[in-house]
């Protein structure tokens, strides 16, 4: 599972003109989301627990210290496939690797319960859709997680 974790003040999903989703509360995180072939609930549950717990936001003294859950600040969580791009032959990405939509829409879901658990107020985007997303990153603050990346 890869994630692009942005540390935003503001955030929102639209479809059709309609905002279905946004960031609240706020200061949080707008987290693109994207699934892999060889993702599963376990990757869904370790991506969640690092989103929630990973301090990148200030404490007092200015220090990046504090996680989502410290500052009870929201996620919006939108699925992106196209983090699985393939670009090292030809100029068209290929997305081999990732997985297909009736894997990759319940573990988006899960990753969002598992932080709804964690006690991390979450709102999202519509899987499959097409989706403008609009935020105002904080910092710029923008991390990439990866679980391929911890085992």
């Amino acid at each position: 599972m890869r994630a692009a974790l942005q540390r935003a003040t503001s955030g929102r999903v639209i479809v059709h003109g309609e905002t279905i989703g946004k960031l609240d509360p706020a200061p949080g995180l707008v987290v693109l989301l994207g699934v892999g072939l060889d993702d599963s609930e376990a990757q869904a549950q370790l991506m969640a627990d690092k989103i929630a717990g990973l301090r990148i936001f200030a404490d007092g003294q200015g220090k990046i210290n504090r996680s989502l859950r410290d500052i009870g600040g929201g996620a919006l969580v939108v699925s992106q496939f196209t983090l699985y791009a393939d670009v090292r032959r030809g100029r068209r990405p290929g997305f081999t690797r990732a997985a297909p939509p009736d894997v990759a829409a319940p573990l988006i879901e899960q990753v969002m319960e598992e932080l709804r658990a964690l006690g991390v107020p979450v709102q999202g985007g519509r899987f499959g859709a097409d989706m403008q997303i609009e935020l105002v990153n904080d910092g710029p603050v923008t991390i990439w997680l990866d679980t391929a990346m911890w085992s």
